[in-house]
């Protein structure tokens, strides 16, 4: 049996607002641009020797139909005015032979920023935790570098993040973010 690790990962997110649920989350993978593809979601490795590349180069690699795995994070509210998130963060260590660690963090009440920080956060602990390391983010994080050192070895960090407000009249407003594997 072949082993399924995939090859390249790219990030992607989107808002969809419809007055049915379901619809505002198709309307939400449409603006995202993975509508078309059976999406199989998995946990959270960010495989060795993989390449983290563009939406644009990663989605001319699939096809309609296809069944693709994904770690996704996903939001919705029809509380009009509430701010709803959802963020992927992704702890990548500079030796790719090793994997690193992608998260999920779906809120209410937070900001893109917020959101996106807390994803980036969680990743790079989990990663930290198979490492054997404690970890504190406010003193790992070398805002300088814009990374993160764990156990002497750098972690590079990052995340995708889509935040949106309830519809004022009670549409249903769902927002996700992405991570889509190609093997």
């Amino acid at each position: 049996m072949s082993q399924l690790i995939a090859k390249e990962i790219f990030l992607t997110k989107g808002v969809g607002k419809h007055r049915e649920r379901l619809t505002s989350f198709e309307l939400a993978l449409r603006d995202a641009g993975i509508a078309s593809f059976n999406l199989v979601r998995v946990s959270s490795i960010f495989p060795p020797h993989c390449k983290l590349i563009s939406k644009n180069m990663g989605l001319q690699q699939l096809t309609p139909g296809q069944i693709v795995f994904c770690v996704m994070s996903e939001t919705a509210t029809n509380e009009p005015h509430r701010l709803v998130a959802a963020a992927i963060g992704i702890a990548m260590p500079r030796d790719t032979s090793q994997f690193g660690y992608l998260s999920e963090h779906h809120s209410y009440g937070q900001t893109e920023r917020i959101a996106g920080d807390y994803s980036e956060d969680l990743a790079a602990e989990m990663l930290a935790t198979t490492l054997g390391v404690s970890f504190d983010p406010e003193q790992s994080w070398d805002e300088k570098r814009k990374q993160w050192k764990i156990s002497g070895d750098i972690v590079k960090t990052r995340n995708i993040t889509q935040t949106a407000v309830g519809n004022r009249t009670g549409l249903w407003t769902t927002v996700i973010s992405g991570a889509i594997f190609i093997s």
